[in-house]
C-alpha cells in the first residue's frame, strides 16, 4: 500500500466477513486457489472469486501462477498484506492500534484468528451481498 487512498481501500475491503475470512486462510504465505479456499471455507466458488477479485485489486492478494485444471485454468494466489494495522484487524498481529500490550484488556486474552474466522462467519449470513445481484425483470 502506497499511498492513503490505497489503505483505505484496503480497510473498507476488509469490513466484509468473507474477505477477512480468506485473508486469514492465506496467512499462512502458502499459494492456494479459489477452489480449494471455497471448499475449506465451506462458501460457493463463486461468492470466493469475486472476493478475490476485489483483494487482488487491492493488491491484499497476489497471483503466483494458473494451472489448467479440466478445460478451464486455476490461479493461485498468496496473502500480500503486510501493514500491521490491517494484520491486526485479521488478527495475525497482537493487539490493536492504541491498545496496550496484551489487548485491550490485558486480564483478557486476545481472541485467536480461528475465533475470529468463526465471528466473521456468523456475520456473513447477517449481511447484505456485497455482489451485484441479477437485474429485476421489467
Amino acid at each position: 500500500m502506497s499511498n492513503r487512498s490505497d489503505e483505505d481501500d484496503l480497510l473498507n475491503a476488509l469490513r466484509h466477513p468473507l474477505r477477512r475470512r480468506i485473508l486469514r486462510r492465506m496467512a499462512d504465505g502458502e499459494e492456494t486457489s479459489p477452489r480449494q479456499l471455497a471448499a475449506d471455507l465451506r462458501v460457493k466458488l463463486s461468492s470466493v472469486s469475486y472476493h478475490m477479485r476485489v483483494l487482488r485489486n487491492l493488491s491484499a492478494v497476489t497471483p503466483t501462477r494458473t494451472a489448467p485444471v479440466r478445460g478451464s485454468v486455476q490461479h493461485f494466489y498468496r496473502n500480500a498484506v503486510t501493514a500491521p494495522w490491517a494484520r491486526q484487524i485479521l488478527g495475525l498481529e497482537p493487539g490493536a492500534p492504541g491498545d496496550p500490550p496484551g489487548g485491550a484488556d490485558p486480564g483478557e486474552p486476545e481472541p485467536s484468528a480461528a475465533e475470529l474466522d468463526e465471528e466473521d462467519a456468523a456475520l456473513e449470513d447477517d449481511e447484505e451481498p456485497d455482489e451485484p445481484g441479477p437485474e429485476p425483470e421489467a
